[in-house]
């Protein structure tokens, strides 16, 4: 059975989650990982200032892996390419907004990019692994974090 349309919008009545991509890019410098990640902006208020991958909603109509590209070049000015999905990320909860599945993608950058924070991000640089932690970034990518220690 097919769900009610508002004829205006032409949104339905389903309760569907929304998608999310977020964009993982690393370096080696001096025998160290590091991370491109962002710090958060005041959005949600219990995530403000904590350090997350650069991301962001897929847009209506838009391929993820072109949407991984797009979050992470307005939030810390890096471009990238080659995204390859490392993991998917769902549980109910998991963000304070909303219902979101989170697709978690190893993208490809210069690993000499100056990154600038844009966007919702109030910065963006390289951050060593070794320095982030459940206490210091944002929501479940520290489960991230941990695949990539692995």
């Amino acid at each position: 059975m097919a769900a009610d349309r508002c004829d205006k919008c032409g949104r339905d009545d389903y309760q569907s989650p929304s998608v999310t991509v977020d964009a993982i890019a690393t370096r080696n410098i001096d025998d160290s990982l590091e991370l491109l990640m962002i710090k958060r902006g005041p959005q949600p208020s219990e995530w403000e200032g904590m350090w997350a991958f650069p991301g962001g909603f897929v847009d209506y109509g838009e391929d993820p892996e072109d949407a991984v590209i797009r979050e992470l070049l307005e939030e810390t000015g890096v471009e990238g390419k080659y995204p390859l999905p490392l993991t998917i990320l769902g549980t109910p909860g998991r963000d304070p907004r909303k219902h979101c599945i989170g697709l978690f993608y190893l993208v490809e950058v210069n690993p000499d990019s100056k990154p600038v924070g844009g966007d919702d991000a109030v910065d963006a640089m390289w951050i060593n692994i070794n320095q982030l932690n459940k206490q210091n970034v944002a929501g479940d990518h520290s489960k991230i974090i941990e695949i990539l220690r692995e």
